[in-house]
């Protein structure tokens, strides 16, 4: 799951949110100095990562990509999957999305949390460009993929296009659909608990 499912999955104050949607950037010492209720939150992103790459609807999903993008499918499934949460957010939540993001980034902005360089400027492009609202559209999900070549990229030195796999998840939606109506019931119940470790069925 991407960045909008982590936010919704969490608990309802903001330093768990913070953690939870930021549990990629934040790490080691930094993580260190953190809020417990900051690195609950990233523990509790740690615990979905794990429910979500064991789980066999999560890896029926990621068979549908073709061969070109297979060794990035985890990837791509799990952006697709925060377009089809944003999609179909009236069967999951009461609160409409838009008010749901508005709220969060109001939280952010009343709460002066202190983070890290790197993390701070990340939430602020979350927030200047409604990242997690931006799922919604196809266009949203292009631009989370060029993000993440972008970061591939510059990391291995090789160029990285994710963006061109979006064909395939559109081609492919009824599937996708599918896979996901079945697997985020279950992941909200799991993420619900208190377990240190969450196990695909």
């Amino acid at each position: 799951m991407n960045w909008l499912a982590h936010v919704f999955l969490s608990e309802p104050n903001v330093e768990f949110r913070l953690g939870n949607l930021l549990a990629d950037i934040v790490r080691g010492e930094e993580l260190r100095r953190m809020s417990p209720g900051f690195q609950r939150g990233v523990q509790k992103h740690k615990q979905i990562d794990a429910f979500t790459d064991a789980h066999p609807l999560v890896k029926r999903s990621r068979s549908r990509v073709s061969p070109e993008f297979r060794r990035f499918s985890g990837v791509l499934v799990d952006v697709f999957y925060d377009h089809l949460l944003a999609t179909n957010w009236g069967r999951y939540s009461p609160i409409v999305l838009d008010a749901f993001t508005a709220k969060f980034y109001a939280d952010i902005e009343a709460h002066h949390i202190a983070l890290p360089s790197s993390a701070r400027v990340t939430l602020d492009r979350i927030i200047r460009h409604d990242l997690l609202g931006s799922y919604r559209r196809i266009e949203g999900v292009e631009r989370s993929l060029r993000r993440l070549s972008a970061y591939l990229s510059s990391r291995w030195r090789r160029e990285f296009a994710l963006e061109n796999g979006v064909a395939d998840l559109i081609e492919h939606r009824a599937g996708f659909e599918t896979d996901f109506a079945e697997f985020f019931p279950q992941l909200q119940a799991a993420a619900a608990t208190d377990r240190v470790t969450l196990r695909g069925s």
